[in-house]
């Protein structure tokens, strides 16, 4: 790692952090290093495993700088990395838990998160309990002896709902819990976990990381405490990103600050200037003024990302895939994070369990890509146009 990266600013440390050029023959980036046989030199360091690399799934200098540099941007003791953000959700959760106990996970998540807590977790006797994500320190009153781990994702991936996380933190650790964040909308830079007391981190590093859309990757990353649980989960696993991909969250976390500004800055334009559209009946973006979670989003939160949602008025079901099918700039597809636009039709009333989703019309997620916003609105003009020749 650069020296002295600790004590400079922000922008600086993601230009910097986990590059070690005097190692890598003068060259400015880390290599991609392939492979699986690390030799040793003797006996004696062989069976003390006395060397910085061992194993090519234990780690390599490609994923030891990805991994110094985003333990350092997210204030941890330690990240490791696999190869999805939801391998590192379930490497995150098997790390906490064993058969019997329970764990409290927003009503809001991810929903693969929840198919794995539902799934797998229950099959192995972890008890999942789904709380309302407003719960704040509320949530004590859903703490048990049997309660391991406390999950949040702030603010909710579809419906962006803000979790009050320090008082669910004290909560959860009064009670001897663990805080386990998906902080992958605010990234590293617009919302630091550790000093608001979480456990552990959770980044879908395919999105906003890599930010290319042309990676799969995972990161976790925990206080010293927390580390030696997820280090165990992640090496009895057996996960390992693969080493292009690594090299490509590496090249995406150089330009984080510039991309994320330009996410946020369009992102609120678009979202205001929806706001204002007769089809559209709510915007749900944390950092608008009129949203609920609004006050929580600016005492916790540094900036906000190019992701949110909105609700149109009533309208069919065929209006809607009339203004989605014909959009040129926006594609529809799953993940977010990239440099291009994307919009995706939602509907969480069937999977969630413990809130009720009522809205007035269609839901439609939007990701806000680096194209013009100019260009962007006049691509839902005509969606909009259809929408109306259509409802």
């Amino acid at each position: 790692m650069s020296k002295g990266t600790k004590t400079q600013k922000e922008a600086t440390r993601l230009a910097h952090a986990g590059r070690e050029p005097a190692r890598q023959h003068g060259f400015v980036n880390t290599p991609i290093y392939r492979g699986s046989t690390v030799l040793f030199p003797t006996v004696a360091r062989l069976e003390a495993n006395a060397q910085d690399f061992t194993y090519g799934r234990m780690g390599t200098p490609t994923v030891k700088a990805l991994e110094e540099a985003i333990a350092e941007l997210e204030g941890g003791y330690r990240t490791l990395l696999t190869p999805s953000g939801l391998s590192a959700i379930a490497t995150a959760l098997f790390a906490f838990v064993s058969a019997g106990d329970e764990i409290l996970v927003a009503d809001t998540v991810y929903r693969p998160n929840r198919r794995f807590c539902d799934n797998v977790l229950k099959r192995l006797g972890v008890t999942t309990i789904y709380y309302d994500p407003l719960i704040g320190a509320g949530i004590k009153s859903l703490i048990t002896k049997k309660t391991r781990v406390v999950f949040a994702e702030s603010p909710g991936s579809q419906t962006f709902e803000v979790q009050d996380v320090p008082a669910i933190v004290k909560a959860a650790h009064a009670a001897g819990a663990v805080v386990i964040l998906d902080n992958t909308w605010a990234t590293p830079l617009y919302f630091k976990p550790f000093a608001h007391g979480v456990d552990v981190s959770i980044q879908a590093a395919t999105k906003y990381i890599v930010g290319h859309a042309d990676a799969m990757l995972g990161a976790i990353t925990a206080t010293e405490e927390a580390s030696r649980a997820v280090e165990k989960a992640h090496e009895d696993l057996g996960l390992c990103p693969g080493p292009e991909d690594v090299y490509l969250g590496l090249r995406g976390l150089r330009s984080l600050g510039v991309r994320l500004e330009r996410h946020q800055r369009s992102g609120l334009e678009m979202a205001h200037w929806l706001a204002g559209r007769p089809e559209v009946a709510r915007v749900l973006h944390p950092a608008l003024p009129s949203d609920p979670g609004h006050a929580l989003w600016k005492r916790d939160f540094t900036g906000a990302s190019g992701l949110f949602s909105i609700i149109l008025k009533p309208c069919t079901q065929g209006a809607v895939a009339a203004m989605l099918d014909g959009l040129t700039l926006f594609g529809m597809g799953y993940s977010w994070g990239g440099f291009e636009s994307l919009i995706l039709p939602f509907d969480p009333a069937d999977y969630r369990t413990t809130t009720t989703w009522q809205a007035e019309g269609p839901a439609l997620r939007l990701h806000i890509g680096l194209e013009d916003v100019e260009d962007l609105k006049t691509d839902l003009e005509a969606g909009f146009a259809r929408l109306g020749a259509r409802a």
